[in-house]
Order: C-alpha cells, then sequence, then structure tokens
C-alpha cells in the first residue's frame, strides 16, 4: 500500500498515474475533493480508498504495518495565501504528526519542499540540507516559511541524533507544469494560462519587469516537467538507501518569453506576445531568477535526463491541453 497525500492535486495526481502504470497496488489518495472538478484527475485510477485529510491519522493507526511508503504532497501550495496560521497548521503540524507517525511505524516518508525556501536567490539554489545554511535561507512568502520549517526541522532531527523514518527524502520543487493542473486558477503554470489566448491566435502578455537587471519578459525560471518530478520519486521509492533533501527541476534558467514562445511554437503559430502590469501586491516578493542545482541528486545516481522546456511544453500543449480530454 502507497499512501499519497494531496493525491488529487496536481503532482500528486500525476504520482498515481505513474505509480499504477508501473504496477503498484493499493493506491491510497488523501485529499478534499470539494465542488469542481478536482475529482477528475483521478477519475482513470485503481485505487484502495480516499480519504480525507482529517482521516489519515486514524486509518494509518490501522494500517500502518500495511504501508510500503507515504508520498506526502499535500498543502496550501498558493504562494498568495496569507493566513499563515492555516498555513503552519497544514503545512508544518501535520506534516510533522506524520513524520512522527513514519519514524514509530518505519514507513517511509518522501515530502515536498519547494523553491520557494530559497526566497530571492541571493544565496543561491544549492540544496545543502545542513541546518546552518537552511537557517540562513529567506523565504519571501508564508508557504516559503512552511517548507523551510519543515526542512530545519528535519535537519536539526538528524543533527541531534533523534529517530528518523527508514527513509525520508525532501523534494524542492521548480516551477513544475503539465497535466491535471487544471483546478489551480491563478496558480497554474503560465503555459495552461496563456495557451486558450494562443490557440485564439490573440496577444499574450506577460508581466513587465521592475527589476532594473531584467528585461520585460526576461524573467527567468527552472520551468520542470512534472514527468521527470514523477521520475524522481519513483526512482527514490526503488533506493529506499537514500535519504536527504534534493533540488528537483530542469537545471536550466529560461525566460518567459522563451516559455511563451515554445508555446505558440507547439501550436504552430508565430508568437504575438505584449507585456501587462504586475500586481502591487507581487511586486515585493517576486523571483525573478531560479536555477535548480541539480549535482546532488546526480551525485546519490538519479541519470535520468531532464525534459527540456521546448519538449515539455510541446508535449503539454499537443497531448493534454489540445485534447478533447486533457487529464492524464
Amino acid at each position: 500500500m502507497i499512501i499519497v497525500t494531496g493525491g488529487a492535486g496536481f503532482i500528486g495526481s500525476n504520482i498515481l498515474a505513474s505509480l499504477q502504470e508501473h504496477g503498484y497496488k493499493d493506491l491510497v489518495v488523501v485529499d478534499s475533493l470539494g465542488c469542481d472538478d478536482k475529482w477528475k484527475n483521478i477519475a482513470k485510477r485503481e485505487l484502495f480508498a480516499i480519504l480525507a485529510p482529517q482521516q489519515l491519522l486514524p486509518f494509518l493507526a490501522e494500517h500502518a504495518s500495511q504501508v510500503q511508503a507515504i508520498i506526502h504532497m499535500g498543502a496550501i501550495s498558493t504562494t498568495t495565501e496569507v493566513d499563515a496560521d492555516l498555513i503552519i497548521h497544514t503545512n508544518f503540524s501535520l506534516t510533522r504528526s506524520l513524520w512522527d507517525v513514519c519514524c514509530t511505524k518505519q514507513i517511509p516518508f518522501i515530502f515536498a519542499s519547494s523553491a520557494a525556501t530559497y526566497g530571492d536567490g541571493s544565496l543561491g539554489f544549492n540544496d545543502d540540507d545542513s541546518l546552518e545554511h537552511l537557517n540562513a535561507l529567506r523565504p519571501l512568502n508564508p508557504y516559503g516559511w512552511s517548507k523551510a520549517l519543515f526542512d530545519r526541522f528535519v535537519a536539526r532531527e538528524r543533527a541531534e541524533n533523534r529517530p528518523t523514518p527508514p527513509q525520508f527524502a525532501g523534494l524542492k520543487f521548480f516551477n513544475v507544469y503539465g497535466p491535471n493542473e487544471y483546478h489551480k486558477g491563478g496558480q497554474k503554470s503560465v503555459i495552461a494560462h496563456i495557451f486558450p489566448v494562443a490557440s485564439a491566435v490573440q496577444e499574450v502578455k506577460l508581466f513587465k519587469s521592475y527589476h532594473p537587471d531584467y528585461a520585460d519578459g526576461e524573467q527567468k525560471r527552472d520551468f520542470v516537467w512534472v514527468g521527470d518530478v514523477v521520475d524522481v520519486i519513483l526512482w527514490l521509492l526503488e533506493h529506499p538507501e537514500v535519504s536527504g533533501l534534493f533540488n528537483v527541476g530542469c537545471g536550466e534558467a529560461r525566460s518567459f518569453l522563451d516559455l511563451a514562445r515554445a508555446t505558440w511554437a507547439a501550436l504552430g503559430h508565430e508568437p504575438i506576445i505584449g507585456f501587462k502590469e504586475m500586481p502591487e501586491q507581487l511586486r515585493d516578493k517576486y523571483q525573478y531568477f531560479t536555477k535548480a542545482d541539480l549535482s546532488k541528486l546526480r551525485t546519490i545516481g538519479y541519470t535520468a535526463p531532464m525534459t527540456s522546456l521546448e519538449e515539455g511544453t510541446r508535449l503539454y500543449v499537443q497531448n493534454y491541453l489540445s485534447a478533447a480530454d486533457p487529464y492524464r
């Protein structure tokens, strides 16, 4: 049995799809489905159970001996969420409770961290998991802080030689894109936002820059295809001797203009691109550059190549966004 929290979400549902494709059985989803179309993300899956978040700990009390691993993707991932109490309860306190269960019952624990922990990037994007390094990072929003807080908790547990799960892997995701993110509203990838506009052959508008070192549209991010993210997680399941904190990105910094042009190219059209004002509340919390340092991931033995922005965009646009059924 494998439990995937946030299993009906974007990354979680892609994990479930790959687990099923690779022959894993008795898959358990933990998530809140709500009243929208989020359920469609898991409609094609064979599942052992679907649990509301509050049901998870009682379920574990009864079934822990059957659990092969917990893949913890569940979180409030909205970077614009301002209710810090809610974020800490969901992203930190509940994650600590799962950590405790995994320590006691010796269950492997793979969990989502975030590139948002790096803040403005002034200290680089090195996934050093020492307490000294993690304590120096300054996230720009409550979401990034909540993820950093748990990373620091794990580092402190290790430093003080306290019990840990038999395997624990925190994954610092960069800008992930791909199918099944349609329920995320304003938090969808830029590709998903601009696709309907480009499909109608209308002008796609990107945010203007408010940083002197970056021209409009030249803000750079590490965009990573969700299939690559899932491949890393499946590799970790197959290598239970590997623990630590790891960046998961493409390893390249590409501009939003590159991304927009790749979207237009996947549609077979010449690009029509303009610029718009960025909301004022985002301007002082905006990351202008991210690039995952993948050397640590490579050192532990993960050798699979990462999908280029152009190829990932083509896959997403042609195989999913343009399809009658866009769900994986």
